[in-house]
């Protein structure tokens, strides 16, 4: 089954949703993001995907005490990102209480960086691969190399690394639907990670299609502007991905 990561964005203490990782294009779900995910919770929720946006802008945590405060409301598992590119980031990341810790290209570009995060997270540790058409961009989503996401993937593969975020950033808060060939060229180059897919979720049908993709290395699916602007609940997200683990 895929598991739905209900998504909040932190920015200025507030949860947010931006369009194609456009800080300049931030839209405010929530003043208390401690309450949203108590809410997530109570709909029915079993994971959350966190993200310190200021974070990922500035390359360091600015909102470890609220998400600290996220983790201890939240009584399923939370994954947390953002600006952890570095080992002092990544512990205070760890500090928090979160379940799991997404890293991005830092430790793509580091690759002593990615050792160490291995050996200290195990399975614990999730990297994010980030996306404009096709190639990994990088800073918090301000800039973009030339390097090929699929190709990035299919080296993480003998690093150790388990869990793949990847984010088509075109696609990211715009309610667009999934970029699906590009999470099935993914899953099919790196069978051994286990893939959640981000971006463009507007529908219960964008996750029949998620979900019928058929691939069995694709474990999760972040929803985010979907849920807050109520095109479907938490429930019917759920009921849907179920459905294809009782086929």
């Amino acid at each position: 089954m895929i598991t739905l990561f209900p998504a909040i964005d932190l920015q200025e203490g507030q949860a947010v949703r931006l369009r194609r990782g456009d800080f300049a294009q931030s839209t405010v779900f929530s003043d208390d993001p401690v309450a949203q995910a108590r809410r997530f919770a109570e709909d029915g929720a079993s994971s959350l995907h966190v993200v310190d946006l200021d974070g990922a802008r500035e390359g360091e945590p600015a909102h470890a005490a609220l998400v600290a405060s996220i983790a201890a409301a939240f009584p399923g598992e939370v994954h947390f990102g953002g600006g952890l590119r570095s080992r002092p980031a990544i512990e205070t990341a760890l500090a928090t209480g979160v379940d799991r810790v997404v890293v991005g290209t830092a430790v793509v570009d580091d690759r002593e960086l990615l050792g160490w995060a291995i050996d200290r997270l195990g399975d614990g540790l999730v990297v994010a691969l980030d996306a404009r058409q096709g190639k990994v961009a990088t800073h918090g989503w301000t800039q973009v190399s030339d390097r090929d996401a699929v190709e990035v993937a299919t080296e993480l593969v003998s690093t150790g690394v388990r869990h793949l975020l990847y984010t088509d950033i075109n696609r990211d808060g715009t309610l667009g639907g999934p970029n699906l060939a590009a999470l099935r060229r993914l899953a099919e180059a790196a069978p051994p990670l286990k893939l959640i897919a981000s971006g463009g979720v507007s529908s219960l049908d964008d996750l029949r299609r998620l979900r019928d993709l058929g691939l069995a290395n694709l474990t999760g699916v972040i929803v985010g502007r979907a849920l807050y602007e109520e095109r479907f609940t938490v429930a019917e997200a759920l009921e849907v991905l179920a459905a294809g683990s009782r086929a």
